[in-house]
């Protein structure tokens, strides 16, 4: 059980990490002047920003904190 919880910890380890980088990646909410005066959703990119590499990192980022949780509860668990 030793082994499992070594194996679980660099896993949580390297899910942090991606996570950090993951969100250091991502473009702030801000969109400065221009987003104010012409609209973000009127533009080619916000009407599609799921396919975008924004969009995708939004999607790694649901994945990389659910992990995150996970792993936390499994490793706070005292049934080792």
């Amino acid at each position: 059980m030793e082994a499992l919880r070594v194996v679980i910890t660099i896993l949580y380890i390297i899910v942090c990490i991606a996570l950090v980088v993951i969100v250091l990646l991502q473009e702030g909410k801000s969109a400065g002047l221009t987003g104010a005066i012409s609209g973000a959703a009127e533009t080619y990119w916000g009407k599609n920003k799921g396919r975008s590499m924004e969009g995708t990192l939004k999607k790694i980022t649901k994945v990389l904190a659910v992990l995150f949780v996970v792993l936390s509860i499994v490793l706070v668990s005292n049934k080792w």
